[in-house]
């Protein structure tokens, strides 16, 4: 495990070179002392994320952790470019974030499916958005339902299809576009558990398999057995608002099987001491919430 300077940037971090293009061996994802301010209804501020030091390698799958309302989800808005940091830096392949990507795929904790489209006319979306021939991106679409198990119901509408079909649906949705970068909100919190286990060995089936095209990841969890059992690395936060505590290298086999895994020793050592990270900002989220209400 290393402690919380695997977060921090440092002046050998490779930057954008003179004629713009991206420096060799930069990180995939980096953040360089990000913060976010929003304002609030009441005309107040509300700092989200202070002074956030991260970078992620190419082709790494990191999850974050961190407390209820810490500022996990803002940091992934800020790497898909849906929102600019108000202070620091946000840089995907050496390049500063201006906007939103095409190499990046973003799966919310909502499925974002078009209700009124076909299963397959939603996979379909967004190849078609990106200007792909509308053959082609049928063709594409078959391939990656055929992938994650739902070629029979291509026909089908959302409504007519289960939770952890749906997810199925975005996992396609997202990797037809074959991005580069693959961003994660909670994608599994509203399955159930064993829903939840099976769509984790699908994800890691997708990325880590030929058709994963080496993503790099970054999946946000309040789930800290999801986390490690799916990343390479997992991301401490504090409470809020949020900054990198510590980073913990999971030095797990691959590949790997979910509910499998959970059950190695090794997995255990690394439970606890990752718990006894988070949980010291688990309890000030707690005691902050208890003093407000009193």
């Amino acid at each position: 495990m290393n402690g919380n300077e695997g977060g921090r940037m440092n002046s050998d971090t490779p930057r954008p070179t003179p004629d713009g293009t991206p420096p060799a061996g930069a990180p995939a994802i980096e953040l360089r002392g990000a913060s976010k301010v929003f304002r609030t209804p009441s005309g107040g501020e509300h700092t989200a994320v202070r002074d956030l030091d991260l970078a992620v390698g190419q082709g790494e799958f990191v999850a974050v952790v961190g407390p209820t309302g810490c500022g996990k989800s803002t940091t992934l808005t800020l790497v898909s470019g849906l929102e600019e940091p108000t202070e620091g830096e946000v840089l995907i392949g050496g390049e500063p974030v201006t906007g939103i990507r095409p190499e990046v795929g973003f799966v919310f904790q909502q499925d974002a499916v078009f209700p009124w489209r076909s299963v397959l006319s939603n996979v379909m979306a967004g190849p078609r958005f990106r200007g792909v021939p509308k053959a082609e991106a049928r063709e594409r679409a078959r391939d990656w339902l055929g992938r994650v198990g739902l070629a029979a119901f291509a026909d089908r509408y959302p409504h007519q299809l289960s939770g952890g079909q749906r997810k199925r649906v975005a996992l396609a949705q997202t990797f037809v576009n074959e991005p580069e970068i693959l961003l994660m909100d909670e994608p599994f919190s509203a399955l159930d558990v064993q829903t939840r286990a099976l769509m984790s060995d699908e994800l890691l089936e997708l990325w880590g398999g030929a058709h994963g095209r080496g993503a790099s990841v970054v999946f946000v969890t309040h789930d800290l057995e999801e986390a490690i059992a799916l990343a390479d690395k997992v991301v401490v936060m504090t409470a809020g608002p949020a900054t990198v505590k510590e980073v913990f290298d999971v030095a797990l086999p691959r590949p790997r099987k979910v509910e499998s895994v959970r059950l190695e020793p090794q997995f255990i050592e690394i439970y606890r001491e990752m718990w006894a990270s988070l949980g010291e900002e688990v309890r000030i989220t707690r005691e902050r919430g208890a003093s407000r209400v009193a």
